[in-house]
């Protein structure tokens, strides 16, 4: 019997089991993600800030209605938008921005939101706000820098989470407005 433990121990020793060595780490199958599904209003924004700094389509998509969207963009920049700004603009938009050739890899889109306020109404909500958007733009004619105003209409979805149907965006200073840089990449 004292043989035959010794010859297991020997095999488990000397057999190449790997039983002790330290595995390589696992390379995550999906990006990192603050997305949170919008139970209520307030989620919608950070959902759209983490968004654009996770660079992820797929949560910047869900911040918007899956049933109707509608983008009006500031006047200034009306002449850079095709007729239609839907959804499906806003990804491709999103996709563009996001490319390796327009801004750093290693560099995070920024979104801050100011003067934040609300405006309930019966089945929705409108959020009026004043934004910075910081892009690491590669090419030097890029600005890096939009600000304006912009005001959501938000509503329950059909996907039962809170959703922006309407985006109004406004020029408010001598920075370019958010329309102008979607007006850019978007078509």
């Amino acid at each position: 019997m004292k043989s035959i433990a010794i010859i297991c121990i020997a095999l488990l020793v000397f057999g190449g089991c790997d039983l002790f060595n330290v595995r390589n780490a696992e390379i995550p199958s999906e990006s990192r993600s603050n997305f949170q599904g919008a139970t209520t209003p307030d989620q919608v924004i950070p959902n759209l800030t983490n968004s654009l700094k996770d660079k992820n389509v797929v949560n910047y998509l869900a911040c918007f209605s899956d049933t109707s969207y509608v983008f009006s963009p500031s006047s200034e920049a009306i002449s850079l938008f095709a007729s239609n700004w839907d959804k499906n603009s806003e990804k491709n938009y999103f996709n563009s921005l996001m490319s390796i050739s327009n801004i750093r890899a290693d560099s995070q889109v920024i979104l801050k939101i100011s003067n934040l306020d609300s405006i309930p109404q019966v089945n929705n909500i409108i959020y009026t706000v004043s934004y910075n958007l910081t892009v690491p733009f590669i090419d030097p004619s890029f600005p890096s820098s939009y600000r304006g105003d912009l005001k959501f209409s938000m509503r329950v979805d059909s996907r039962h989470i809170w959703s922006i149907y309407w985006w109004q965006d406004f020029k408010s200073t001598n920075y370019p407005s958010w329309s102008e840089l979607k007006g850019r990449l978007g078509n």
